[in-house]
């Protein structure tokens, strides 16, 4: 059998977005998908539209939904409900039906331990950001785009969770962590596969974006890797150039 995909979405008082992602979720064309929904006890019609989509995924959707401190807490409450052999999120677009089929595949393939892909943040139909980086080395500023890492749920297992204490960064503390030392081997799509809503948690204002920077200093910090700035300069280097593609 394929091995079991768990994809995680968190929500809070979000309904149409969830109604849309949701939507992503049902048109891929991979059968063993685990569902799990994260709800911080939202208080619009968010548990309407998750009751309508037990009736499409039954057994496969987990459902939980009680307050939380923020996404990262719930992603953590996510990663823990999941029984897949692969983890990953779902936020925004796929841009077609047989994405997770052909993360699947090329994980299978190289018997690698994850896959990541190119990504678009996008303003409605305009693209914004083009993330394009390629493989590559934590120390030189590279770092796949979040959105479209799958992992195997080992790599969760050895490496531990995302850091609570972390505002708008624990998902680049995370990536830091596991691919640092490369232990962790990624496959590459080299396609665009996620569209991405801008305006995430990391860049929807100018503090948040120096939150993120100074949080990813930190970050390199923590994980071990020598002379952090000569990274942040190059990560930075690396994020203005997508704007400019």
């Amino acid at each position: 059998m394929n091995p079991k995909v768990s994809i995680i979405t968190t929500n809070y008082n979000n309904a149409d977005n969830l109604e849309k992602i949701i939507s992503q979720v049902q048109h891929q064309d991979y059968e063993n998908i685990e569902y799990i929904i994260v709800d911080g006890a939202s208080t619009d019609r968010s548990m309407d539209v998750i009751e309508g989509a037990k009736e499409y995924f039954g057994e496969r959707l987990q459902v939980l939904s009680e307050p939380d401190t923020g996404i990262y807490n719930a992603l953590n409450k996510g990663i823990h409900m999941a029984t897949g052999d692969i983890i990953g999120c779902c936020f925004d677009e796929y841009t077609a039906g047989d994405v997770i089929s052909r993360m699947v595949h090329i994980m299978e393939t190289e018997h690698t331990d994850g896959v990541h892909a190119d990504l678009y943040y996008m303003e409605g139909d305009r693209i914004v950001r083009k993330w394009h980086q390629g493989q590559g080395r934590i120390r030189y500023g590279w770092l796949p785009g979040h959105p479209t890492l799958y992992l195997r749920r080992w790599v969760y297992d050895t490496y531990g969770d995302y850091k609570e204490d972390y505002t708008v960064s624990a998902d680049y503390e995370f990536m830091v962590r596991i691919l640092y030392r490369q232990q962790v081997k990624l496959s590459y799509i080299p396609e665009v596969l996620i569209h991405m809503a801008y305006g995430g948690t990391s860049n929807n204002s100018f503090g948040a974006y120096m939150t993120s920077l100074t949080e990813g200093h930190r970050a390199l910090k923590e994980n071990g890797v020598k002379f952090a700035f000569f990274t942040d300069i190059c990560r930075t280097v690396k994020v203005l150039l997508q704007f400019t593609r």
